[in-house]
Order: C-alpha cells, then structure tokens, then sequence
C-alpha cells in the first residue's frame, strides 16, 4: 500500500476513522489536503523515466502503459537493436542492479549539530551514510544542481571491500534476521541503520567484476540525475576495472559524452620491488551530462606563460607564434594559395604544395597590423602568426597528461594529511593539488556545488575550500563517506577514530582551521559543515499484514492513524520534510515562537512548518509570512475538525499551498 515518490522514498499510506465533521456550513469542498509529502507530486527514479518518454512520445501510451509495438513504428525498426547479437556491456547480475537504482528508499538524512562546524552558518555538507541510500535521499532536492562530481571508488584489486549487495529494500528485521546483529560474517550495521553489506570482493570470485559492476551501476545512474545539464564527472580508476568503468560509463552517460581518459603521473620514482611494471599512474575518466557543455578550460599557469616572449619589443605585449600554412594542398583550397612577399627581403613567395591558412584579404589586414613575423631579420622561409597573450584571457585546452610535477603525488598527500591528524591514520590519499586541478577546469563559476560520494579522508572538501581562498570562489560541497570502522589495531583507532568518517570530519575541521589561519584582513572563507546522518524515517512506514483478513488490516491501519513516530526530535521531521519537499539541506532555517520557515534558496520562497503546536494564533502568524506552502502535523489539531477546516480554507483564500501530515 505504499507509493514511492521520484526522489527514492516510500512511507505509508494512512487511513483515520470517521470523524465529526464541525457544525456549520461550509461551501461545497473535498476534504483538507491530507496529501502525504512523500506523495508529493513526482513517483521514483523508473516513473520519472517515463514521464520523460511520455513528454517525447505521448502517441506510445495507452492507459498509462508504453505501447512497445507502437513505440517500434514511430521510431523505425532500423533503429532497433535486434533481440539476438547487439554490441553491450552485460554482466552477471545486471538486472538486479537495475531493480536495485530502481527501488525506493524509506530513510532520511538527521542532523548532527554536535559534530558540525558552524552549523548554522555553512553551506557545505557532510553526509555520513551509505551512499547508495544518500544518492536517493538527495534526488529530489538536488536533482539538475551539481556543476562537479569526484569520486575515487574502490578499484577492486581484490584485497579492498565495498558494499554489496545493496539488499535496502529489506527492513531492519529481515535484515537482523539475514545476517544476525554481529559482523561475523563481514556485514556492518551501525547506530541501528542497516548501512549495506560490507565485505571483500576477492579475485578468486566468480563474480569479480560483475559484482564491482553491479556495484557502481546504480550509483552512476544517481549521480547523473544529480549533475547540472552543463555538469561533468571525474572518476579516479586504476587497471584492474578501468575498461569496464568506460564500457559501463558509456552506457549511463552515452558514449558522445566521453570526455578524456587523463592519465596522472601519482609517483615519479620506481619500485624494484615490482615483478612486472612500476606502476606510476593512475586514470581519471571524465564525463559530461550532456552537450550542453561544449567547451572546457584550464587557468593558464607560469609553465604555459613561459612560451610567450616579445623578441620585436611590440608594443602589445608577449606572445607565441602559430604556422600560417595550411594542412590543406593547393589542389584542395586553391582559394587559399597566392603569392606573399617577405617584407625584409623583398622575396616572393609561394608555397610549392600547401595553401595559407587564411584568404589574401586576412593576410593582407594581418601584415598591417603587424601580426606576422618573419624572423628578427626576415630570415624565416614563412611568416608565423602572432597570437598575444593578453589575448588569452579564456584560458586554455586541458591536456589529458597530468604530470606529478603539476598535480601532486599520493607519497606528497600522505606527507600533508600525516602533517594535520597524525602518522599512519590513512592511506594512499588524493592531494588536494589534484581535485583543484579538476575544479579549475569544470567549476569555472564560482558559486557551484561539488560532490563526492565516496569521500574517503575528505581530499576534495579540503580542495575546495582552498581553492576558494585561492580565488575568492564560493563553491560548496557535499561529501558523503561511509561509516565504515576501522582496524581494532589501527593506528587510526589508536588515535581515537572508530570509523572512516570520523578521519574525515576531523580532518576537514583542522583543514579549515588552517585555511582560515592563513586568510588576509578581509577575506571569508566558508570553511564550516554541516553533518548529517543516515536513519530510519520519523514517519510510520505501512507493513503489509501478515494474515489477509479484516482484524490483521484494522489493526494496521490503526497503527497508522498518526503518521509520526513517537519523540521524534521536531529538528529531525523538519529536515526530512525539508528533503521530501525538494528544499536544500543548506536552506536558511529559522524558528519562530514554535514554527520553521525555511526559505528555498533556489526560489527565494517561503515555506512554514508547524511541527510542535497549533492554533488559530499561529496560523494567523503564518498567513502573515505569505509563504508558499505551510506544512502541519495532523496530530497537533488534536481532534479539533473546526479549527482544521477554518486552516484549509483560510490557506485556500491566501493562495497558500496547504499539507496536513
């Protein structure tokens, strides 16, 4: 009886018994919007699809349902990819990764204001969950927003772990009941939340590389709902599945939006210990989310400026030179061959078998304006065109070779992050040098929001505040990292950390503390973040009744005459009701004699949340505010039909989106 809404959440319908309506007379009307928010408006990740084929082809639905014969006519058959032998990327499990991006998620996201910094003032995030359940959590508020995405996954070399199967459609019971309370068997559970299946992918498995496969699918397919239209993903990858990443990556983001394989030099010095090769780099394969990026470019840096000099002291400036003759022959753009004279010499000039870059008309306006250079003393056979450098303000073209010398090694990061929390506490860390190098090139406006979902010690966090003292930037993250534990005999344990996230916490509070150190008189530098967790949801969840007879189904719908869990924290209901409304986790919150308005960064609009009381004051209050929505907890009309009635109507007359939850 449960209904998924777009961004991945499931609740329980609820049903209350009859009650008395008030004695007066009221216009004809339905009854007041009880709408669950987790109803509201969208369904999940597979209907969204639909809708969008319904948009591009409505002639192929009847009832609702995709009329597949019907489909084949209007895009052809030879468009089709035949049921036998077609060129894909499958895999042992694929289906089930499918079913599993396509199931919803019932979880919330709570804060965690004790461990945050500057809670209320910060426009970054920190999520510590599962990511898989996160990604879903996130849907609906941050769909189309992400300029940026990093991650460095696990790369599978078969001594790391990561999770799977992703089982989250199960409850806590049936899970307790799969694996037991412990771990014995390799499986994490954490502060009551089941956070996934935590365990080693072992090369001796028959599923070595579907599981990591089955693994990543769904993830991506997230991610890409989440990036901007003019958004990119860069993702760290070695050898073991750096072919498979590009097959599957091909399939979720279209092979047309490829961007580059980077190689990146993480080390520079051999190892004899090695039985093969050395290995000195690792890939990066980027992405983009549509066309709608067409161009990418990289601040100009002091090496790319040396090349530019002014050997005949022109008065514009330094500046390099580029070929004038054109890769074309004559034959093939006779247009572009005639004759040029060398002005020093006085030679004429033709080439013997290539065509000039430009008409004699360009030609001619470039020998006036001294764009042409012939040599100091004329001796070069061909002119050279000058390109300055103050014309160069767009940047220029990325290389897909980042060398250690430009970009950091991971033997430097280890250096820099032992510096900050301590010898031995985490390994093989990304330099921050090398996820700034990625921000330069894809979040060129300042403002944008940038996410890793496998967070690891919180390297891109710490990339993006330095980068924005750097360049006086507001971009804002969202890291997300597992709370995965750590070795009992650990140096990081030693040190007090139980768990991955807390490195990562911690780590990006002394990062940010050493940023702000190092600030000018004036500069601010959002150096905060704000922490939420991964948790079962405030509101009841419907449990289909074991036995199929009236008693079974009377007694859960009583069960479910008030949607809301008992002591539930009102912070925590505000903030999932947040999530399901589609509002960000930075909106600006403040509280009110009782009552939460929340303004939607994105609109500028308002929205008002009564979750610990109600009466006719408040909502006069409310009205006052003209918000967009003004959300209430059904519970707290306390049987008073009157006084819910009067809210419907008097939210009706003011044009206020009503919900009763």
């Amino acid at each position: 009886m449960s209904q998924p809404a777009l961004d991945g959440h499931s609740y329980g319908n609820r049903t209350e018994p009859n009650r008395t309506e008030p004695n007066r007379t009221e216009p004809n009307r339905t009854e007041p919007n009880r709408t669950e928010i987790i109803h509201d408006l969208e369904n999940n990740f597979k209907q969204n699809n639909i809708l969008k084929l319904k948009k591009i082809f409505p002639e192929v639905f009847c009832e609702d349902q995709i009329d597949f014969e019907k489909l084949k006519l209007v895009l052809g058959a030879e468009n089709l990819a035949g049921a036998g032998e077609r060129y894909q990327l499958d895999w042992a499990g694929k289906t089930a990764a499918y079913l599993n991006l396509q199931s919803p998620t019932s979880r919330t996201l709570i804060p965690c204001k004790e461990e945050s910094a500057n809670f209320d003032g910060t426009q970054n995030v920190f999520i510590e969950a599962e990511n898989l359940e996160a990604l879903k959590i996130l849907q609906k508020s941050y769909a189309g927003s992400v300029k940026m995405i990093y991650i460095d996954p696990p790369y599978n070399t078969g001594s790391d772990s990561f999770i799977y199967p992703d089982k989250f459609s199960e409850s806590r019971e049936e899970y307790a009941r799969r694996v037991g309370d412990t771990d014995d068997a390799g499986y994490l559970k954490r502060d009551g939340v089941f956070q996934g299946a935590w365990r080693k992918n072992g090369k001796d498995s028959g599923h070595y590389h579907s599981n990591w496969l089955s693994m990543m699918l769904p993830r991506l397919h997230l991610a890409k709902t989440l990036l901007r239209e003019d958004g990119v993903i860069f993702i760290s990858i070695d050898d073991n599945e750096q072919a498979q990443l590009k097959l599957l990556c091909d399939e979720v983001f279209g092979a047309e939006n490829f961007v580059s394989n980077i190689i990146w030099e993480k080390r520079y010095t051999r190892s004899n210990n090695a039985r093969m090769f050395t290995t000195l780099t690792e890939q990066i394969v980027c992405y983009r989310k549509s066309d709608n990026l067409q161009e990418l470019k990289e601040p100009r840096n002091e090496k790319a400026d040396s090349t530019y000099t002014n050997p005949d002291n022109d008065p514009r400036g330094v500046w390099t030179s580029v070929s004038c003759v054109n890769p074309a022959t004559k034959e093939q753009r006779p247009n572009l061959s005639y004759e040029i004279q060398n002005p020093h010499t006085g030679e004429v000039i033709t080439h013997p078998t290539n065509a000039w870059k430009f008409e004699h008309s360009k030609y001619l306006s470039y020998q006036e304006d001294n764009r042409l250079y012939w040599g100091k003393n004329g001796e070069n056979k061909y002119p050279r065109l000058k390109k300055f450098l103050t014309e160069m303000d767009g940047g220029m073209v990325p290389v897909d070779l980042w060398k250690h010398d430009e970009t950091g090694t991971t033997d430097a990061a280890s250096k820099e992050l032992e510096s900050m929390i301590g010898k031995g506490i985490f390994t093989f860390p990304k330099p921050p040098s090398l996820i700034k190098r990625m921000l330069k090139i894809a979040s060129n406006k300042k403002d944008s929001i940038i996410l890793d979902f496998f967070s690891g010690s919180g390297t891109t966090a710490h990339a993006v505040m330095q980068l924005n003292a750097e360049d006086g930037g507001s971009r804002r993250f969202i890291c997300v990292q597992l709370p995965e534990e750590t070795d009992e005999k650990s140096e990081a344990r030693k040190a007090g950390f139980n768990t991955i996230a807390e490195i990562a916490k911690e780590r990006i509070r002394r990062a940010g503390r050493q940023i702000s150190d190092g600030l000018q008189s004036g500069q601010n530098v959002d150096t905060g973040f704000k922490v939420f967790k991964l948790a079962e949801s405030g509101f009841k969840q419907w449990r289909q009744p074991g036995k199929a007879d009236t008693e079974a189904l009377q007694g859960e719908l009583s069960l479910n005459i008030d949607s809301v869990l008992s002591e539930t924290p009102s912070e925590n209901l505000l903030c999932e009701l947040m999530l399901r409304m589609g509002l960000k986790l930075t909106c600006k919150v403040s509280l009110s004699d009782g009552m939460y308005f929340v303004e939607d960064e994105d609109t500028g609009g308002l929205y008002a949340f009564l979750l610990k009381r109600v009466d006719q004051g408040l909502i006069d209050a409310v009205l006052a505010k003209h918000p967009v929505k003004a959300v209430v907890l059904d519970r707290l009309f306390d049987g008073d039909d009157a006084l819910k009635g009067n809210t419907v109507l008097q939210m009706k007359d003011a044009g206020v989106m009503f919900e009763c939850v």
